[in-house]
């Protein structure tokens, strides 16, 4: 689904889209519509300008997420101020892309969310990772009680979240642990049911709150 309020850029976007195979089910020049057809037509990416009439871009990610955690939000938008980002990721976007993005760039990147990756503009990933490890770095420590129930993973689980904690896709997690992109993506799937999480932004902050982004130690190496 495409949501933008200007008839002219969300048309193009639908053009582009259908074009590379992609099958539109919806369009919407609001917020309100955006919900009323999202619920309508469940599509699995939402392509999303921020400053549409209400609900805003940020109130509708929200919304849909709510709706059905399975849903992909990528924002399109005209901003990238750092507000604006980090409101629509924890709002649960998992990808964001300001509209000097290229053609090529917004297919890939629909693609990608679809699969399940993250995806910023460059620039805004490290953005994004700040703000994880800066909430993170004043969250409170595990209770006893946490510590108990945390499910546990296996170390391949382990290996491949510390990667997506540094903001890495799957391709390149694929590439550097020498598996495929299937085996790197039902690694993350096995681990967001586990953690009872819905996508890779809850799963990257979870993972720098323990600390999985920092370097891990080499074998060997004291």
């Amino acid at each position: 689904m495409v949501v933008d309020d200007h008839p002219m850029w969300r048309d193009a976007v639908e053009r582009d889209l259908a074009a590379a195979g992609f099958e539109v089910v919806a369009v919407a020049a609001s917020g309100g519509e955006a919900l009323v057809r999202f619920h309508a037509t469940r599509p699995r990416v939402v392509v999303l300008d921020l400053q549409i009439p209400a609900p805003t871009g940020v109130e509708v990610t929200a919304e849909v997420i709510r709706q059905d955690p399975a849903a992909r939000v990528l924002i399109l938008s005209a901003s990238g101020e750092q507000d604006d980002v980090l409101a629509a990721v924890k709002a649960g976007a998992t990808g964001y892309l300001v509209k000097s993005a290229s053609r090529e760039e917004l297919l890939a990147a629909v693609r990608r969310v679809a699969a399940g990756d993250t995806v910023f503009t460059p620039g805004l990933a490290g953005l994004v990772l700040g703000e994880f490890r800066r909430l993170a770095g004043g969250a409170p420590e595990d209770s006893p009680a946490d510590a108990v129930h945390r499910p546990e993973l296996t170390e391949r689980e382990t290996e491949v979240l510390r990667m997506v904690a540094k903001g890495m896709s799957y391709k390149q997690i694929a590439d550097r642990l020498v598996l495929s992109h299937r085996t790197v993506q039902n690694h993350v799937q096995n681990t967001l049911r586990k953690l009872q999480m819905h996508n890779r932004v809850e799963l990257t902050r979870y993972a720098i709150e323990q600390g999985l982004d920092e370097p891990a130690e080499e074998p060997g190496r004291g």
